[in-house]
Parts: C-alpha cells; structure tokens; sequence
C-alpha cells in the first residue's frame, strides 16, 4: 500500500469517526444534557481515547455540534428556493426543514437556542440568511417589522414553542395539526402580516 493509500484511508477513517461521535453526541445528549465524551464515545462504539484525539473537550464537541446544525440550516435555506420562489412559499419550505432539524437534531438546536444572544447561537451566514428571508416577506407586504434581530427572535422563539406544544393543543389543531404552518401564520401575524398571509 502506497504512502498516500494509508494517508487517505487515514483520513476517511477519521471523518467516519467523527461523524459516528456526533451523531451519537446529538442523540446521547439529547436524552441527558450532562453525558460525559466517555458515554458520547460508548454509543458511538468508539473509545474515549479516539474521542478525545477528534475533540480536546466537551467544548469543543458543543462547538462542532453547532457548526454541523449551521451548515444544515444553510442548506435549508438553499432548499427553500430563496432567489425563485414566493417568499411566503420559501417561508413555508424553510419552516419544514427546520421542524425536521428539530426533531432529528433536539439538543443541538437548544443548544443553538441558548448561545449568543439574539443570534441564538446562528452563524453569521446564516442569520445573513434570514434576515434575506424576511427582507423579501417585508418587500412582499407579508410583514411591516423592519429589525432583523427583531424578526429573527420572534421567528426561533416561535419555532420552540410550536415545538413544545402537545399534539393536541388547540391552536396547532386549528392549523391542521401542522406546527410548520402554525409557526408562519404566528410569525407573520406578530411581524405585522395580514391574516390573508
């Protein structure tokens, strides 16, 4: 085997790795906020030693956790057509893929929730990208509120608290039982939208 063979199997090896320690790390935190790397590395199959050479600390897993749910959220953004689609209808499509991220990513996206103030723990690229998304409802006469940070707080605090609601709760019944559509009817509601939206 060739020096560059073993250097690429190498690296493969490490990429399988860490992507086997978050995914675990999501799931296993989730559950208990507290877990150790040692019980991370366990449901990941891995050592701790091989924990620990991806990630020096707990803080830096945390901090990984956080860059992979930014990357999923660009690509949300992506998916939702911003630049073709209604902006109302790239809200909408938006609003689903993040509800997915949130249940398949819950302690990442509290994680997220509970980091840098009214960014909410977002990248920049991707509060960018939000802030796109209410510029064009606004451009659109779906919304009046002109502050960014404002919309963008009043949008992540809805999303959790749709997210919490019982199934059986009132208001996500009245929305057919569909919390994305929920969400974007409040949304649009408290940022001076029209109930025609």
């Amino acid at each position: 085997m060739s020096t560059s063979t073993g250097a690429r199997r190498l690296r493969a090896d490490a990429e399988q790795n860490t992507a086997r320690i978050l995914a675990a790390a999501a799931e296993v935190l989730a559950a208990d906020p507290a877990a150790s790397l040692e019980r991370i590395g366990e449901a990941a199959g891995l050592a701790r030693a091989t924990v620990h050479r991806r990630f020096a600390s707990r803080q830096a897993l945390l901090e990984a956790l956080t860059e992979q749910l930014n990357q999923r959220y660009l690509s949300a953004l992506d998916q939702s057509r911003m630049d073709t689609a209604p902006p109302l209808v790239v809200f909408r499509r938006l609003t689903e893929i993040v509800f997915e991220l949130k249940v398949s990513h819950r302690f990442a996206m509290e994680l997220m929730g509970a980091q840098d103030g009214c960014r909410g723990g977002l990248s920049p690229e991707v509060a960018a990208g939000l802030e796109q998304v209410f510029d064009r409802l606004r451009e659109a006469g779906e919304i009046t509120a002109t502050g960014a940070d404002w919309c963008r707080q009043v949008y992540l605090a809805l999303l959790h608290e749709v997210h919490q609601l019982p199934d059986d709760a009132a208001d996500l019944v009245a929305a057919g039982s569909s919390r994305p559509e929920l969400v974007v009817r409040s949304v649009v509601g408290a940022l001076g939208g029209s109930q025609r939206s």
